[in-house]
């Protein structure tokens, strides 16, 4: 991904910000919501370009862009063959961005436009920052439910966010090249981008009052919010250490069954009770086994990431400050900030 991005910069060079906007199932009249972010754009006084992710075959949103693109706007369209979800859409987006500033907004009206400022604005101490909608609009159920998942990603992750369903964000251009989002990764960006050693800042925004979801949430999306919830303390808890996921669970197992196995032994040795029909020996033999596999998955996995460490970076350098003769370099110090990839 690297070459096609950093072919697209040297053909856009004086771009600044670039704002990626994917248009999912969800999406408000496209062309009032792009004077409304171009309105609030301007006020930066930055160079801009929008770049518009169709997702799926919506010929209303696809027309709605050839517009914008034959009015003469500064917006590039990406189309893609069928519906990907947001996180791929964000991606597909990210790799025909020039500038070094992204920010992500939705296709709807979920905050007031003109708020956008405090994003971009928050970069100058941080390199993530996402949009906390306040004072948000919902009832107590909307606020318990809310509430309840925070708090359960927050004691995953370690972040004390308050609202990963808002898609405003803006972020340095590094972040994403650190970063691959497929699935619903989109809404646990901040845990991702943390997991790297990226600063992520939470900036409160006012919320668009035309921000509604009359349908609510099915027994579906919360069953998946939940796995990415799994699917994320694995990632930030456990991808270079398997060996602790695995080896930790199966050890529990494996010592539970253990000490079943060893409760029938010694009351078959000292006791007389007989082994035959007693069904918790087959339980206790069956959690030792499988308590021994998940160890040994565990050890697999640490080999794996062994055999692969060499081609695997887990860090980010923030700065380099090098003395006027490093490396036979003469001049003044030079501090190349968040321009060297190692």
């Amino acid at each position: 991904m690297n070459t096609v991005i950093s072919s697209i910069q040297a053909r856009h060079p004086g771009i600044e910000i670039s704002v990626i906007i994917p248009i999912g199932r969800r999406r408000s009249d496209i062309g009032e919501l792009h004077a409304e972010y171009s309105a609030a754009f301007g006020n930066t006084g930055r160079s801009v370009e929008y770049i518009y992710v169709v997702d799926g075959r919506a010929p209303d949103a696809s027309a709605a862009v050839s517009r914008l693109v034959e009015d003469g706007e500064p917006v590039i369209a990406v189309h893609l063959t069928r519906f990907f979800g947001e996180s791929t859409a964000l991606m597909a987006g990210f790799e025909q961005a020039s500038g070094q500033i992204i920010v992500t907004l939705p296709a709807y009206r979920q905050i007031e436009a003109g708020e956008v400022c405090k994003l971009l604005d928050a970069l100058d101490n941080a390199d993530l920052a996402v949009s906390h909608r306040w004072p948000r609009a919902g009832g107590a159920g909307e606020r318990i439910r809310r509430t309840v998942f925070h708090t359960l990603v927050g004691s995953i992750t370690r972040q004390q966010l308050h609202d990963l369903g808002c898609g405003a964000r803006a972020m340095k251009r590094r972040v994403l090249e650190e970063i691959v989002l497929y699935g619903d990764q989109h809404r646990l960006l901040p845990a991702l981008a943390d997991r790297q050693g990226f600063r992520t800042i939470e900036v409160k925004v006012r919320q668009s009052p035309l921000d509604r979801n009359e349908k609510g949430y099915s027994a579906k999306e919360y069953l998946h919010r939940l796995l990415d919830i799994f699917a994320v303390f694995f990632l930030v808890r456990f991808t270079k250490k398997p060996l602790r996921f695995f080896g930790m669970v199966g050890a529990l197992i494996l010592a539970l069954g253990s000490l079943v196995m060893l409760y029938v032994i010694v009351e078959r040795l000292f006791f007389g009770v007989a082994l035959a029909d007693r069904p918790i020996l087959l339980l206790s033999s069956l959690m030792v086994v499988l308590g021994l596999q998940l160890f040994a998955l565990g050890l697999l996995g640490e080999l794996i990431i062994f055999t692969h460490a060499g081609g695997m970076k887990d860090y980010q350098i923030d700065r380099v400050i090098e003395f006027p003769h490093a490396r036979g370099a003469g001049g003044p110090l030079r501090d190349t900030t968040g321009t060297r990839n190692w």
